[in-house]
């Protein structure tokens, strides 16, 4: 995900859920004027979890994390999912195994809660 508007949407719209280290907000149908081109993935990590160099190492590894979920064929994303991934400042101390449980457990949390929902 790369436009202002789609993390926004994504956001207000989507459902969170918490985890020790991230918060992730998922809208598992999709944006409105979205197409099927596969699960969009956005991150946002910001200068409370740490330096610039902190901050990319973070990224690296939930960007990697993301990679590994979205081609894994058991996936738990559909293919117009949006995804905003908010890292929290524990993330900088985290391992990237941590960091994949976590959002694997979040997004069975969003999944739960989108069919609870009228």
């Amino acid at each position: 995900m790369t436009r202002s508007t789609d993390f926004g949407v994504t956001v207000r719209q989507g459902i969170r859920a918490v985890q020790p280290d991230i918060v992730v907000h998922a809208l598992h149908d999709g944006l409105p004027d979205g197409g099927d081109d596969g699960p969009k993935i956005g991150l946002v990590v910001s200068k409370s979890v740490g330096s610039a160099v902190q901050r990319h190492r973070v990224s690296r590894r939930l960007r990697h994390v993301a990679f590994h979920l979205i081609n894994a064929d058991a996936s738990d994303l559909g293919p117009r999912a949006r995804v905003v991934i908010r890292a929290l400042p524990g993330s900088r101390d985290a391992i990237s195994s941590r960091l994949e449980s976590e959002l694997r457990t979040a997004l069975k949390k969003t999944r739960a809660q989108k069919q609870s929902r009228p």
